[in-house]
């Protein structure tokens, strides 16, 4: 197992390169943890060198956090290194804070955690967090041992990002990152910025939820014939890697497959040479060749006179074509017009096609998006007169 180091003031962690991620342990058909498979697969992670566990207060339901106490309590604590997160959307207050990391310990039925984050961080959970005293609660816990080491997760634009990692000195960061959203989220930037200044980076969703796993056939050719008996996960997973700055690439596997192909992996390491990059840059763009059009989300359009969240359906819609998830797709355009926000509320207007820098045909394209993913009941398009 390759291992990197993640330097502190005070500190020096040997971390496995690849971390076990808990939210996407398999289940039983009623949807719980399959406490057996799930035992077993943690048991060979941990014989395998892999020493760092990440989880989280809402995983599984709130079920991973319990789940990980019983399977870690007969190992030696000192033997693995356990992360999980506070969730700020459900706390207020400094005490609020406390009672959850209480119900955490106690869950993990341990007496410290060695990295804690604040979970998900955006523009406002930030803003919500910044006045009300439990960054200062956390450096408290620091002090007294109970947490080692603090650090944030992230999911949102770069500036948002930007603003957090300069706010104080935080000890980590845990950012989104595979060569598909270099552009998205902190992306290439933020891995910058927190690599110059000296901050250790974790990656969540190198394979990108699993849609880097099973590309369409096009870009799987292109891996393929470069390297026959490497799985697309694994170059996904190496060109996270590749990346000196990152200490840790964080991995859900779901069944021992995934397991055994991250392990082999990751034992030993082997950086991408300049050649894979460039193979691997040629699968990633017959990916992006796919797309329904070129919405960069820059947000020009927003907000829509109908509620309409353009640049999210077009997300949706652009993944669909992109990685041929179907399913995935009508679930989440679902999810869209269940919040009153779907392709197909579109009134017509053309007030969003006046201030898009890309020149998109938005109204068209929304139509033909509900059409694809919703029932089709699309308003007809107008002339787009009727908006100034």
């Amino acid at each position: 197992m390759q291992y990197r180091t993640m330097r502190f003031q005070k500190a020096e962690d040997k971390v496995s390169l690849l971390g076990f991620g808990c939210m996407r342990f398999p289940k039983t058909e009623n949807g719980d943890i399959d406490q057996e498979k799930a035992g077993k697969m943690m048991d060979t992670a941990l014989k395998a060198g892999v020493n760092y566990i990440d989880t989280a207060y809402p995983y599984h339901d709130g079920e991973s956090e319990p789940f990980l106490g019983r399977i870690l309590a007969k190992y030696a604590r000192d033997s693995y290194y356990l992360a999980t997160k506070l969730p700020v959307w459900l706390v207020n207050t400094a005490d609020e804070a406390q009672a959850v990391f209480d119900e955490q310990l106690d869950r993990l039925q341990v007496s410290y955690v060695d990295y804690y984050l604040f979970h998900a961080l955006n523009r406002e959970r930030w803003e919500k967090l910044k006045g009300s005293g439990i960054i200062e609660w956390a450096q408290q816990l620091k002090q007294e041992g109970k947490i080692r080491h603090l650090g944030f997760s992230f999911h949102d634009d770069y500036e948002v990002f930007r603003e957090i990692i300069t706010y104080r000195q935080w000890d980590f960061c845990q950012i989104q990152y595979n060569y598909m959203d270099r552009n998205i989220q902190a992306g290439d930037r933020g891995y910058e910025l927190a690599s110059k200044m000296g901050i250790p980076v974790i990656v969540m969703e190198p394979v990108k939820g699993g849609m880097l796993s099973g590309l369409p056939e096009d870009a799987q050719a292109i891996l393929e014939a470069a390297d026959p008996g490497r799985t697309p996960a694994s170059w996904a997973l190496r060109w996270v890697g590749s990346h000196p700055g990152v200490k840790l690439v964080l991995s859900g596997m779901s069944s021992e497959e995934q397991l055994e192909d991250n392990i082999k992996t990751f034992s030993p390491f082997v950086p991408l040479s300049r050649e894979e990059e460039n193979i691997i840059e040629q699968a990633a763009q017959a990916i992006r060749t796919r797309i329904k059009n070129g919405c960069t989300a820059c947000r020009y359009c927003m907000p829509c006179p109908a509620g309409v969240d353009i640049p999210g359906n077009f997300a949706i819609w652009n993944e669909k074509a992109m990685y041929d998830v179907e399913e995935r797709a009508r679930k989440a355009f679902k999810e869209k017009q269940e919040a009153g926000a779907g392709a197909d509320l579109c009134i017509q207007c053309g007030k969003c096609e006046k201030v898009c820098p890309q020149g998109i045909g938005i109204r068209k394209d929304l139509a033909a998006l509900a059409a694809e993913l919703g029932d089709g009941n699309a308003a007809e398009l107008g002339d787009g007169n009727a908006a100034e």
